[in-house]
């Protein structure tokens, strides 16, 4: 059995589908929600999924390692970024060495780095001209969006569509992509 916790810091619709997604297969299972926001939208979808949840601080986050006993305490052996926007610090990527991925809204590396996330990153690709974009699902390290790919896909960009337009079809892919990729890693497909 696994255990994931999830980190996020939105609204939460790629937690939900990952949450609906397992709770078909018993062999892994949500134990935890983590975001850094209080009124974050993924702490109501995990409530109604009955996965607890957690709010960190930032002071606690890098100035301590506390976090290391709250997911020892809910067995978690695996977690996912599903829209955190914190960097993950040193002693819980050394911890969890290749067992913490992230979902980026960009085929890296392009338009990946701090500050570009949602809505920044999808006015960029427009921005840029560019005829394609899509996501990476990737392991975590050290530095933002620079750990190594584990699976990409990709859709068109059209000369009409908007930052909006993007995001709908880069959300298509995620909700699509990420509970399958997570499923694989775990059994070690």
């Amino acid at each position: 059995m696994h255990h994931i916790a999830i980190f996020a810091s939105g609204t939460g619709s790629n937690a939900r589908k990952i949450i609906e997604y397992f709770k078909q297969r018993p062999e892994v299972t949500v134990s935890l929600v983590i975001s850094n926001k209080q009124n974050a939208g993924v702490l109501e979808i995990a409530r109604e999924h009955g996965v607890p949840t957690l709010h960190i601080r930032r002071d606690t986050f890098y100035g301590t390692e506390s976090i290391l006993d709250e997911l020892a305490a809910h067995h978690i052996d695996f977690i996912v970024l599903a829209g955190f926007l914190w960097l993950v610090p040193a002693y819980l990527v050394r911890a969890f060495s290749r067992r913490i991925v992230n979902i980026h809204p960009a085929l890296l590396p392009k338009y990946g780095g701090k500050g570009m996330y949602g809505h920044h990153v999808h006015e960029a690709v427009k921005a840029a001209g560019e005829t394609e974009t899509g996501i990476t699902i990737h392991y975590v390290n050290e530095e933002y969006d620079e750990g190594a790919v584990i699976f990409q896909a990709r859709c068109p960009v059209e000369p009409a569509d908007t930052p909006d337009d993007i995001a709908r079809k880069v959300h298509e892919l995620e909700h699509r992509h990420f509970p399958e990729v997570i499923a694989g890693l775990l059994s070690g497909d």
